[in-house]
């Protein structure tokens, strides 16, 4: 692949903020406005003008505000303050592509946090990088599982076009969960759409004033474990009552949280505790989330 065909994937891969259509929509409606004044041929001329300019300039400055956001910090501080803006100057999507090999579709998409380091100094320097390698190890992984998937079906007669009506995917996503002054709380998902064995949802939640992972032990105290299990016992028996199908103990169902449970932080700033599918329940019920805390 040559330098040009890599810089049109780096551009390609580039997100353009919503706020950027919007700014370009504003402009474009003023201009039609001052043009209304003139003459209706000098108007009609001029107004094509500015569409044209500006939709080149729109591509322009998104390229250079997200570069700017991800390399400088005066910068990222600036836009951080700015009313519409602002809230691209604390997750950005850092490098995002789709690809298809042997009928098996790739779909990425990795997220980076941007803190300002101000006289706190800030960083989260090594939490970008453990989401980076994560979701690259993840793409690498579920692609070589499913390349041994397709040699297997292809040695035991399966034909390339029975493979590729299976239309596998597999995909790299991630979720904000709340955004405010006090916390930042999302998820990275990794899945593969011809097998939940290998599915994977990584959590993070931050304070924002700190820029530190927020864990369970911050959120409700030392008696944490205690305080989650009690609730989460608790809601487990509502919901049973009103129709819901949870394994019991001995089948491997809820028997406490671990020190590492899986939660995100929802619009009232509380812990939501999450459970994969099939881990305390029936498949068919997928992803299992409990509220902690007072309602």
């Amino acid at each position: 692949m040559g330098k040009l065909e890599k810089m049109k994937e780096r551009y390609d891969a580039i997100p353009i903020p919503e706020e950027l259509h919007v700014r370009v929509r504003q402009e474009i409606q003023k201009s039609r406005r001052q043009q209304e004044e003139g003459n209706h041929i000098r108007r009609s001329f001029n107004l094509k003008k500015v569409i044209r300019n500006m939709s080149a300039a729109a591509a322009a400055v998104c390229i250079l505000f997200t570069a700017a956001l991800n390399t400088s910090p005066a910068f990222a501080k600036e836009a951080s303050q700015l009313p519409v803006i602002g809230g691209l100057a604390q997750v950005l999507t850092f490098r995002s592509y789709e690809t298809k090999q042997d009928d098996i579709a790739i779909s990425v998409v990795i997220p980076t946090i941007e803190m300002i380091a101000d006289d706190t100094g800030i960083t989260v320097d090594e939490i970008n990088q453990e989401i980076l390698a994560r979701c690259s190890q993840y793409a690498d992984d579920a692609l070589a599982r499913a390349e041994e998937y397709r040699t297997a079906f292809l040695e035991t007669g399966g034909t390339p076009e029975e493979w590729a009506e299976h239309n596998i995917k597999i995909t790299v996503s991630y979720e904000i969960r709340q955004q405010n002054n006090e916390y930042l709380s999302f998820v990275v998902r990794g899945t593969e759409n011809w097998t939940s064995a290998y599915r994977e949802s990584l959590y993070y939640n931050l304070d924002m004033a700190t820029g530190k992972i927020v864990t369970l032990k911050d959120m409700l105290g030392d008696g944490y474990r205690e305080l989650a299990n009690e609730s989460i016992r608790k809601q487990i028996a509502e919901r049973e009552e009103n129709g819901e199908v949870f394994w019991t103990p001995e089948e491997g169902g809820f028997t406490g949280i671990s020190e590492d449970a899986k939660f995100y932080i929802n619009e009232n700033n509380r812990p939501v505790i999450v459970f994969e599918k099939y881990e305390i329940a029936p498949g068919a019920s997928g992803e299992i989330e409990f509220e902690i805390g007072e309602k």
